[in-house]
């Protein structure tokens, strides 16, 4: 990592509408990056961190307190499903900062004692019925292999349209172009309603949106390629107890689960756990889609990957209040995270200012609308190609 490569593919910084150059800058090594950031920026505070958790946790039990204490007493029907939508809303929100809090545990950015860090990253993952080891250990391949086509973990893309696109196409190919089916909102809408509702369950089950060569064991078939699985092919052998104490977690959330059902009713507790479950799923799958998903960002062929030019292959976004404050600036500083993932997310935003003279167009950020951003994404971005230009570099099909 630390020689200087060429690549092709960089965009403007701080645009509305990335944009990109026939032309490039070389990508400076990750050692020259590091001496860009201050120091402290890589030295967590355990108490700051702590201080985060509790934040969090108070909010979480003050929404579910606020729940079941008042909700029920409001005796018109509507009034009371629009407080418990407000509700699963608002705690859908404050899960994904809890979310993320456990995210730094997992990257040893929460605090510099590991078993502190294992700890409270179980304790938090499991609540939200993450299963925290094993997460950890794909994420950190994810990492690993950013933009790498075959090695990659996440959201790595098709190089042909959808299965769901194709099938549709052929069913309806004496009356619509398969390219004006793939733009049709209908479809677009169909797809990212799959996505957001199921897509984490998917990967979390089937590791799906990974590549073809990011198995431990490439032998392993469809059905051992889960996230709950000690055995799967997602995992080495020695990480198996690892994901056994996981699964320990989630059986336990699970129990609390039932337990809380029994003593209340299982309806309530939908509305207490499930729904802002399915908010914060919803919400994690978007900001992962769209920081590694973007009409002019490349992703790479092994021969032409390396780590920097796949973490600069990465776009920061933004969310506004929610997103500094609330999700903990993951939205906003996600390059820089690629870079260096050990940073705390309370100095992350500092390290970005920091790289920003130095990488010049080879940062990327995009400050259109979130939401309208997602629609557009998954309308533009559904497969890649290889570009002729550039060997061993796939961009989005046109």
């Amino acid at each position: 990592m630390s020689t200087i490569t060429q690549v092709e593919t960089p965009v403007k910084a701080r645009s509305v509408q990335l944009k990109l150059k026939a032309e490039q800058p070389a990508l400076p090594d990750i050692n020259t990056i590091r001496k860009a950031i201050p120091p402290h920026c890589f030295k967590p505070s355990t108490v700051r961190s702590l201080s985060y958790v509790a934040r969090d946790v108070l909010m979480a039990g003050a929404l579910v307190y606020a729940a079941v204490a008042y909700i029920p007493t409001v005796s018109n029907p509507v009034y009371r499903t629009a407080l418990w939508t407000l509700y699963g809303f608002l705690q859908g929100l404050v899960g994904v900062g809890i979310w993320i809090l456990a995210h730094e545990c997992g990257h040893g950015a929460f605090s510099t004692h590991r078993h502190l860090n294992d700890f409270v990253g179980w304790v938090l993952h499991s609540a939200l019925g993450v299963p925290f080891f094993s997460w950890k250990f794909s994420h950190a391949r994810h990492h690993r292999f950013t933009g790498h086509m075959q090695k990659d973990m996440a959201f790595v893309p098709k190089t042909t349209p959808s299965y769901f696109v194709r099938s549709l196409g052929s069913a309806v190919s004496s009356v619509l172009d398969l390219e004006v089916l793939e733009d049709a909102p209908i479809v677009n809408l169909i797809r990212l309603l799959g996505q957001q509702l199921g897509g984490w369950q998917v990967y979390m089950l089937f590791n799906s949106s990974a590549g073809e060569d990011s198995m431990q064991n490439k032998d392993a078939k469809w059905w051992r390629r889960s996230h709950f699985d000690p055995f799967a092919g997602v995992f080495r052998p020695q990480e198996a107890l690892y994901v056994l104490i996981s699964d320990l977690g989630l059986a336990l959330v699970a129990a609390g689960l039932y337990y809380a059902s029994q003593a209340l009713d299982w309806q309530t507790v939908f509305l207490l756990y499930g729904v802002p479950y399915f908010w914060v799923n919803h919400w994690l799958v978007a900001i992962t889609y769209l920081h590694h998903t973007h009409q002019d960002l490349p992703h790479y062929d092994g021969e032409r990957w390396t780590f920097v030019a796949g973490a600069l292959a990465t776009v920061d976004r933004d969310f506004g209040f929610i997103g500094r404050h609330v999700f903990h600036g993951i939205i906003d500083t996600h390059v820089v995270h690629h870079l260096f993932s050990r940073i705390p997310f309370y100095h992350a935003e500092e390290a970005t200012k920091a790289i920003k003279p130095l990488l010049g167009d080879l940062y990327h950020s995009d400050e259109r609308s979130f939401m309208g951003s997602l629609w557009e994404t998954s309308r533009t971005c559904q497969y890649v190609e290889s570009d002729p230009s550039n060997p061993g570099v796939m961009k989005w099909a046109q």
